[in-house]
């Protein structure tokens, strides 16, 4: 078997090797560091499962995650984030996950999970389901934030956080002309003016 990690702390990526290694001892495991190299790897090589960071520098996982369920539908693909399933697990579903996870769990599921998405099934925890069934009831009146593109909800969940532009560019390995260009649509499909507006709605909606 062959997994593939992608995760930008060196910590993570060896911590989950291990977690790995210890159930599927004879498994090839491979790490990289950015979406780039995710990307790269997945093309030219032959993988069984993929594992990804939400969060890395340059293209985040979840771009990396639409290329690959464009060119290979069937790759079972499980998200890690450090982020609660409130904020993003619905999102990373609708765009094609195989399954979401947050790394504080990932000593006690990631097994569970990895077994789960190789018989081809998506790996759900109940409370995700809970929330999944919500967001479908509630489809017709979305919040302003579900409205945001998966860069927008990025930059808005760092803007919201107290992040410059300029810091929000040097994390993601864009541009700052690129930030307040993301920062002018945030603003504009929120309708809010002003940084510590995006704060107090993250706030209230729970988001940091």
């Amino acid at each position: 078997m062959r997994i593939l990690i992608a995760d930008d702390h060196t910590v993570v990526r060896k911590g989950l090797r291990q977690i790995l290694k210890e159930e599927f001892l004879a498994a090839d495991i491979v790490e990289v560091a950015d979406a780039d190299d995710l990307f790269n790897l997945v093309i030219r090589e032959t993988w069984d499962v993929v594992i990804s960071d939400i969060s890395m520098p340059g293209r985040s996982g979840l771009e990396v995650l639409q290329q690959i369920r464009q060119n290979y539908p069937k790759l079972p693909v499980l998200i890690l984030s450090v982020h609660p399933e409130e904020q993003y697990a619905v999102r990373v579903l609708k765009a094609g996950a195989s399954g979401y996870l947050n790394k504080d769990s990932a000593e006690n599921e990631l097994v569970k999970a990895v077994r789960c998405v190789l018989l081809g099934k998506k790996y759900i925890t109940h409370s995700l389901a809970e929330k999944i069934a919500e967001s479908i009831d509630q489809e017709g009146t979305k919040w302003p934030h579900e409205y945001l593109s998966d860069r927008e909800f990025e930059v808005f969940k760092l803007l919201s956080a107290g992040r410059s532009v300029s810091e929000i560019g040097e994390k993601l390995s864009l541009s700052a002309t690129t930030i307040s260009t993301y920062r002018a649509r945030i603003m504009t499909k929120m309708n809010v003016r002003t940084n510590a507006d995006l704060t107090l709605y993250a706030i209230e909606h729970k988001l940091l």
